[in-house]
């Protein structure tokens, strides 16, 4: 897998975090999540065919979302973190 898809899917699931109001470093930095979970997040990202609709959707969301769209890979675990972060 190139560096240029890696680093795209790393930035959807980091923007992805952020509309659920989601502080990943945040939560890295007090120990609940450790880079190989948030790597799990990256690659599971990656394996989805609706990156581009999902950066379309992501793009036009406007504060903190409920829920993830509902194809996101990593829905479940963006629901327990989201959990867990408020």
């Amino acid at each position: 897998m190139s560096s240029t898809r890696l680093k795209r899917h790393a930035t959807v699931v980091d923007n992805m975090a952020a509309a659920r109001g989601i502080d990943l470093q945040e939560i890295a930095l007090r120990g609940d999540l450790s880079p190989a979970d948030i790597s799990d997040l990256v690659i599971r990202c990656s394996g989805c065919t609706q990156t581009t609709h999902c950066e379309q959707w992501l793009a036009e969301q406007v504060g903190t979302v409920s829920a993830t769209p509902h194809y996101c890979r990593n829905a479940h675990d963006f629901d327990e973190l989201a959990a867990r972060s408020g």
